[in-house]
């Protein structure tokens, strides 16, 4: 592993910071105890709740452990659009009795405050999701002991984090469920992406920083095939979510190996943004049509997401999962990272076998 990350972990092993509510203080800290790295999501909380959460985790576990922050994003969507789909989704908020979300809120996250609380009482490690934080926030960081880690999706986002002084990338894969973290959204790009062993191949030509790897992987022989291609860890978020200590809603548990739930695709439909999700009723029904409007699509089908929880509904929900899915384990969060400990050496013991035949 890269010297940046020695220190920080016993195992190349990564917890995605999965925003809205799952990656909890019990989930990072069980992973931390573990020997991996835990990451609380700041995402769609304020700066008083992300800093709460940090302390919580504190009091759980001395183990290093990241927080993960999502860029500002401007306002450029078409209002017109915004508004067709408002109307395309007025029966969703009367079959589910609540109205949709206002989508005037912005779309800064309180990073400003988040940056403000991180420098003045920093972590070990801050992550960025949307984007690339300017020179003076990267080095502000640094020059405060925190290892920044930007997330790219491309040879040229990695290019540019570096420029811009990022201390590591996480290199995120189309197979990666939830939000693509491109640094830009193109309406014109279609939901595509690139395959993570041949983007982790394209940034480590590119970039001589040390990269997480992020994209469907949920096996230890996973993680070793990523160090294999010239990363330095893996980075998990599906494979945690089963976790007792994840946040994620029963019914999102359940349905990562439900066999109603047979596949993913990426969609605009709960967010305005490429996440990768299970393919329900919702996403089959609006995602067709759901404009590049984030984060004003996520506003507005706030409330329909929390109804369809509250209902037991899982085909109104947001089901965000990788492409292997399939092979969640429900697992306590530290046993998982045991388990995958273990299957990484066993992969490794297999290969050398194979060398010496």
């Amino acid at each position: 592993m890269s010297l940046a990350l020695t220190g920080l972990c016993r195992y190349p092993i990564v917890q995605a910071p999965m925003a809205g509510g799952t990656s909890r203080p019990e989930l990072a800290a069980a992973v931390g105890e573990a020997g991996g790295i835990g990451f609380l999501a700041a995402g769609y909380k304020t700066a008083d709740g992300m800093y709460n959460e940090v302390k919580q985790l504190r009091r759980a576990t001395a183990r290093p452990f990241g927080v993960n922050l999502f860029m500002p994003q401007p306002l450029v969507a078409d209002p017109g659009a915004v508004e067709v789909y408002r109307n395309q989704l007025a029966g969703e908020a009367t079959w589910y009795g609540t109205p949709l979300g206002e989508t005037d809120a912005g779309g800064d996250d309180g990073y400003e405050a988040k940056v403000a609380i991180l420098l003045e009482d920093p972590v070990p490690l801050v992550s960025f999701t949307f984007g690339c934080p300017t020179r003076e926030v990267l080095d502000a960081f640094a020059a405060a002991g925190t290892l920044t880690v930007v997330t790219v999706t491309s040879a040229q986002e990695a290019r540019n984090a570096r420029w811009a002084g990022a201390g590591a990338l996480c290199v995120q894969g189309t197979e990666a469920g939830g939000h693509q973290s491109t640094h830009r959204d193109d309406p014109q790009g279609g939901l595509t992406g690139t395959g993570l062993l041949a983007l982790v191949a394209e940034v480590r030509a590119s970039v001589d920083l040390p990269v997480i790897a992020a994209g469907g992987l949920m096996l230890g022989s996973q993680i070793t095939a990523v160090l294999a291609a010239g990363a330095d860890a893996a980075q998990l978020g599906t494979a945690f979510l089963p976790c007792p200590e994840s946040g994620a809603h029963p019914l999102h548990k359940q349905a990562l190996t439900n066999p109603l739930f047979v596949t993913t695709t990426l969609t605009r439909a709960f967010s305005g943004r490429p996440a990768r999700g299970l393919v329900n009723r919702f996403v089959r029904e609006h995602g067709p049509y759901a404009p590049a409007a984030y984060p004003q699509v996520h506003q507005m089908t706030s409330g329909l997401r929390k109804a369809a929880a509250k209902a037991g509904d899982a085909q109104g929900m947001a089901l965000w999962a990788g492409q292997g899915h399939r092979l969640a384990r429900e697992l306590p969060a530290g046993e998982l990272v045991g388990l995958l400990a273990a299957e990484m050496e066993a992969a490794r013991a297999a290969v050398s076998v194979r060398s010496a035949q």
